[in-house]
């Protein structure tokens, strides 16, 4: 793959994301609509840093491994994003008996 290609199947992926979270009302699908926009995101750093390597620096395995080392620390992000938002889901879904995000401001209380 090139990075051209990879780069429009990421932002593709990241679309599809930003439409599911802007466009549906339930919980988990703009849980699961994160997770797909971090994971383009993920996909973009990784290409970027396999195909675009500055020169004199191939040798510097720190500095061709930037890409990665960032995707790792968007992987722990929405690790723990996903363990915050469960524990959210939860506890509206056991107030209202729904995971709709119109019932989501009874849990100012």
């Amino acid at each position: 793959m090139t990075l051209e290609s990879m780069m429009i199947v990421a932002a593709i992926m990241f679309c599809i994301g930003l439409y599911g979270t802007l466009a549906r009302s339930n919980v988990l699908v703009v849980l699961m609509s994160l997770e797909l926009m971090f994971n383009g995101v993920n996909l973009t750093l990784v290409a970027l840093a396999k195909y675009v390597v500055p020169v004199g620096i191939e040798d510097n395995i720190a500095a061709v491994l930037t890409g990665q080392v960032f995707a790792v620390f968007i992987i722990t992000v929405a690790a723990a994003e996903v363990a915050l938002g469960l524990g959210i889901v939860f506890a509206m879904y056991r107030n209202t008996e729904s995971v709709d995000l119109a019932n989501a401001t009874e849990l100012r209380n």
